[in-house]
């Protein structure tokens, strides 16, 4: 039996474990998440962790079992709202395994609890139990008050997390630079986004958390790493990656290979490289120019836009069949874009300006960026001055 959210092939009795009861006819439904669940964006890893680590169950259709933490996630005693809600926090890294345990185990008891009730014990039952209950007593009591001071503690952990999240998500900033285009962003999505790197996320997250990183200072560091990214895939584009240290050009395969670069931006990098050497057309295998590129849907036109405008700037539009540039008119005139995309590249007025110039807080086109720069005397290679505050 296949379970459409997870992917897996189940055992009957695994499926019904994950069905939840309709509340007006009682019959056993299983619920079909949204394609834009949390659960889809999960890596691999991260669901082999959830799938391996294992626990031991006390209540419900679990008594008595040892399961994998992954079923508690998808048992019909966690509600929707929240399994989604752990599965964001696991996959932002503010919510460890351990964590996540111990909040299904005190989900699912409290589900078990509430749908049947607590059992209480008769007269009888306590006069046959005699002696026996009196010297438990102590025990149980100290027992049922360590399990309410676990949960006491997994709750106010939970609150602090959701606390953290409603902070990130109210606090925005306004980003110049990549595909945001001088919209307001908050830190949550900047922090989500593809030019923050995974490593890096969790970093940030658990020193805001920590609070030895303020909103002020996250929103300066993402702001940062943004310009950062941009830059990087701006350099790609002229072919190759430049080493400020020993001044060497390097492919992007070599410069991830060297650490110049790490390897979550490795596509990101080959795909502005490809502008220059050319791009593979998938259905007559011959090798295309960017622009053709960018009419087949093979890249995102405001992606190809920076790349165009860096190639223009470093000497012309490439034509990587005949190996040569050629000027934004000329290339133009030999069929090479459309006429909107010459108006697009020629006029500087033009919404494409994605360059920021943080001396000025200006946008500005690769070109105009390009002439602020001065050459440095040891490399030759061109820097911005960025003066001081």
């Amino acid at each position: 039996f296949f379970d459409p959210n997870t992917h897996e092939n189940l055992t009957y009795m695994q499926l019904l474990r994950r069905c939840v009861p309709d509340p007006d006819t009682g019959l056993l439904m299983l619920h079909v998440m949204d394609k834009g669940s949390v659960l889809f964006q999960l890596s691999k890893d991260a669901r082999k962790a959830l799938q391996s680590a294992r626990t031991a169950v006390s209540v419900g259709l679990f008594q008595g079992q040892s399961v994998t933490v992954w079923e508690l996630l998808f048992s019909r005693y966690v509600p929707e709202h929240r399994r989604q809600d752990l599965l964001r926090r696991y996959k932002a890294g503010t919510l460890s395994i351990p964590k996540m345990t111990a909040l299904l185990t005190t989900i699912v008891t409290e589900a078990v609890e509430k749908s049947h009730g607590r059992v209480a014990s008769s007269p009888n039952t306590l006069e046959q139990e005699g002696p026996a209950q009196v010297q438990n007593g102590d025990t149980n009591a100290s027992s049922n008050q360590q399990d309410s001071e676990q949960r006491g503690d997994v709750e106010q952990d939970m609150e602090k997390e959701l606390e953290l999240e409603r902070a990130l998500s109210s606090h925005t900033i306004e980003v110049s630079g990549g595909d945001f285009h001088n919209k307001k962003v908050s830190l949550w999505e900047l922090l989500f986004s593809k030019y923050v790197p995974e490593a890096k996320r969790h970093e940030l997250l658990r020193r805001t958390h920590a609070g030895s990183l303020t909103l002020d200072e996250l929103s300066r560091l993402l702001a940062v790493l943004v310009q950062e990214a941009v830059e990087r895939s701006s350099k790609a584009a002229t072919g190759f990656l430049v080493d400020p240290l020993g001044n060497q050009k390097l492919s992007v395969d070599e410069a991830v290979s060297s650490g110049l670069v790490g390897s979550e931006l490795h596509e990101k990098l080959l795909s502005a490289e490809r502008a220059v050497t050319g791009y593979t057309d998938p259905y007559s295998g011959d090798k295309i120019s960017l622009f053709q590129a960018m009419r087949k849907e093979l890249i995102v036109r405001d992606h190809g836009i920076r790349l165009l405008e860096a190639q223009i700037a470093t000497g012309g539009i490439i034509d990587p069949v005949h190996s040569h540039r050629l000027p934004v008119e000329a290339a133009y005139r030999r069929g090479y874009f459309d006429e909107e995309m010459n108006r697009v590249l020629s006029d500087p007025s033009d919404d494409t300006k994605g360059f920021f110039d943080p001396n000025t807080h200006e946008n500005l086109t690769y070109m105009q960026l390009l002439r602020r720069c001065v050459p440095d005397p040891d490399t030759g290679l061109y820097f911005l001055h960025v003066s001081g505050n």
